[in-house]
């Protein structure tokens, strides 16, 4: 049996305070309607984190060094390393943002320090963390903190007695107009996570599989599509509840009003429970976003990948210092989460591409390069962000 564990620091990394809000944003605004955007998402990460997956096992290489090594060109290997550089460290570090933002948001209704001085403190938590190098134990506890609070949304969900007809009338209905791309762009960036792509190819290239790649391969599948899939029903869970609290009301959902969600299984507890999860989802997340960053940054420029390594800590503490100054900077808290998603979802088609690209051509991968299936899901993602990006643009430029 497969011992690495891999496929549930990703899920650690998937449910971060971005999911939350936007899930709980989506619901609110555009009920069920959007619902088919989450759907594509589930379906797109599980086949591109099983690439980006497959490529550390077979490999033992991440995406960065993979890609780079696997270009013949020294031309094409700098422009591919700056591209890495630009693209994975300056997106995670507005990515980093909205993480100490949730998170901040969170502590602050327990102990109202302000957001500013709350995602000062967060920042050097994670950061302190990630210097120690023993940051496992923490992440398990607020990974355990994040399952109970999606296990709390559903209690709640069905406490609320939501009209389930209507959600299938809404989901039967998918919606697609300009007003909504925003937020679509946002769904897929919170689902489909750039950066879990560079970390699950670096975790998986740490583990030996003892020489019996097809096992390891078929059981790292079947862990991430485990993983994936729950991130995926707790997104629906939470779009879900948020619908039936917001939609078609006359209540506007807002930093102070998330946790009403709760408030019919928890009642004056609600808001409390609320911001444990979101503190706990937010830090997690601050952690695994850096890490992401050095391993992509590292890899792309040839560095070691050890926690260790001046360079490795100097990228991550980069991530954080900016994540910090922007969280602080006094934007509005949901407003800050929703641009973080929405830049994800237009990184993301340079990221897709960059797999892509190494699983077709790198020398290592032999028999275990992309199936069609693969890169027809693979191409189809980057089309479709392209086409809703490209669609958004026209319309803010014209």
């Amino acid at each position: 049996m497969m011992k690495d564990k891999s496929g549930y620091i990703i899920a650690a990394a998937f449910i971060g305070p971005g999911t939350i809000t936007t899930a709980s944003l989506a619901g609110a605004s555009y009920g069920f309607h959007l619902v088919w955007a989450l759907v594509f998402s589930i379906i797109a990460t599980m086949v591109l984190q099983d690439m980006a997956a497959r490529l550390g096992l077979v490999t033992g290489q991440g995406l960065a060094d993979g890609l780079t090594k696997s270009l013949a060109s020294p031309v094409v290997r700098k422009l591919m390393a700056v591209l890495i550089v630009a693209a994975i460290g300056i997106g995670n570090a507005a990515y980093e943002s909205g993480n100490l933002t949730g998170a901040a948001m969170g502590l602050h209704q327990l102990i109202p320090l302000g957001l500013s001085s709350w995602s000062v403190i967060l920042g050097l938590l994670a950061g302190a963390l990630l210097y120690t190098g023993r940051y496992k134990l923490i992440e398990s506890t607020l990974v355990g903190l994040v399952f109970l609070m999606a296990l709390v949304f559903l209690i709640t969900l069905l406490f609320a007695n939501p009209d389930f007809n209507l959600m299938w009338q809404q989901f039967s209905s998918p919606l697609l107009s300009l007003p909504s791309l925003t937020m679509v762009l946002a769904l897929i960036g919170t689902t489909i996570v750039p950066y879990n792509l560079f970390l699950h190819a670096s975790l998986m290239a740490q583990f030996k599989p003892n020489n019996n790649l097809p096992k390891a391969i078929a059981e790292c599948r079947q862990q991430s599509i485990r993983a994936i899939g729950f991130g995926g029903l707790i997104t629906l869970v939470v779009m879900a509840t948020a619908m039936t609290a917001f939609f078609g009301s006359d209540s506007a959902l807002s930093a102070t009003n998330l946790s009403k969600q709760l408030e019919p299984v928890l009642g004056e507890y609600a808001q409390w429970f609320f911001a444990i999860g979101l503190f706990a989802a937010g830090l997690t997340s601050a952690i695994t976003a850096p890490l992401a960053a050095a391993y992509a940054v590292c890899g792309a420029l040839n560095r070691p990948v050890e926690l260790n390594n001046r360079v490795f800590r100097s990228v991550w503490m980069a991530v954080i210092t900016v994540g910090v100054i922007v969280a602080s900077a006094g934007f509005k808290p949901l407003a800050a989460i929703l641009i973080a998603q929405a830049a994800n979802g237009l990184l993301l088609p340079i990221v897709a591409i960059f797999l892509l690209v190494v699983m077709n051509t790198h020398p290592s991968l032999g028999e275990f390069r992309n199936k069609t299936f693969s890169n027809l899901v693979g191409g189809i993602v980057i089309l479709l962000i392209l086409l809703l990006a490209l669609y958004k643009l026209a319309h803010l430029i014209l």
